[in-house]
Order: C-alpha cells, then structure tokens, then sequence
C-alpha cells in the first residue's frame, strides 16, 4: 500500500472509528438542520471545519501550538454540546433564517479545537518522522473524506425520516440533538473529572 493511502485511510479511519465517535456526534448536530435542499451551505459548513481543524493539525503537529490533550478532549465535548443546544435552540428556525456568518466563524473556530485533537492521535501514529508535510496533507484528506461521508450520511437519514416516515424538521433537530446531547453528557463528565 503506497504512504498516501495508508495516511489518508489513517485519517479515514479515526474519524468513522466508533471507539473515538465524538466527531461524528459533532458532525450530526452540525449537520442535523440542514436537508439536501442546503447540500452547499453543509459542503461549506464542513469545508470550513475542514480548514480550521488543518490549521490546527498542522500547527500543532510542529509544535507551533501545544495544548494538554485532556483540556482538548474536554473542549471537543463542549462544542457538541454547544452545537447540540443551538439546534436545540434555533430548531424552528428555517434552513435561510439561521445565521451563517455565527455558523461558520464557530464552526471554524470549532475546527480548530478538533484538530488539535486529530493531532495527538497523527503524533502517536507518526512517531518522530522527519518528512511530515505530505503525511500530514494525506492525513487531513482522510479526515475530510469521512467528514463528507457523514454529514451526508446525516443528510440521507434526514431525508428518509423527513419525507419516508413523515417526521416533522423541527422534531428531527430536537430529537436529534437531544440524543446527542444525552450522549455527549457522560463524556463530558467523564473528561472534567479527568483535569
């Protein structure tokens, strides 16, 4: 297998491993307003957590910005929550009415915390490797592949509740972000009691 594809599937992989969820259930609640209709605004909302989570791996990864990883896994829960609670908030909102200038200066800023978080696991695989740009670049591209695949993933079950089983948008966010917020609690807990 050549380095790209072992980086990129590394990259892949961490974000759909099931053992380290906690970006996919930041992924959903981004996601979970938005229908097909929007497919530009999600491509732009994860584009943007894209960038802002490669600006941190990147400064990160060479030591420009160092953080302790529980104060990382610790933040990473609060933007789910976060976002969890704006949907919760903001639920009867239509897709045009939400703001998307907060939406993308915090989806940036969300990003970033992420990728300080994508960095601790690229340094543990990577070791002391010299020649780190390229692994990084194929790293990110795995991780922004498993982005696309879960927001429209999240788009496709959307659509299937919304319009197969008739259940109303506002009830989908709320459901949605409620289970996520139930998820997101104990880890949560779990992470401020390890600081």
């Amino acid at each position: 297998m050549s380095e790209f594809w072992l980086y990129f599937r590394l990259g892949l992989e961490h974000v759909l491993d099931w053992n380290a969820y906690d970006h996919i259930l930041f992924l959903i609640v981004l996601v979970a307003a938005y229908s097909f209709a929007s497919w530009k605004q999600v491509l732009w909302l994860v584009s943007i957590f894209f960038i802002g989570h490669t600006v941190a791996l990147f400064l990160s990864v060479y030591g420009v910005v160092s953080a302790s990883s529980k104060w990382i896994e610790l933040l990473i829960a609060v933007t789910i929550l976060v976002t969890a609670l704006f949907n919760l908030f903001t639920a009867k909102k239509k897709e045009k009415q939400r703001n998307p200038a907060l939406l993308y200066i915090s989806t940036a800023f969300f990003g970033l915390i992420h990728g300080l978080g994508f960095s601790t696991f690229f340094k543990m695989v990577a070791g002391s490797k010299e020649q780190k740009f390229l692994p990084l670049l194929e790293f990110a591209l795995g991780i922004e592949a498993a982005l696309i695949i879960v927001a429209f993933s999240v788009l496709i079950l959307a659509f299937i509740f919304q319009n197969i089983f008739k259940v109303n948008r506002r009830d989908w966010i709320l459901v949605v972000s409620a289970i996520v917020i139930g998820m997101i609690l104990p880890i949560l807990k779990e992470n401020f009691l390890a600081i």
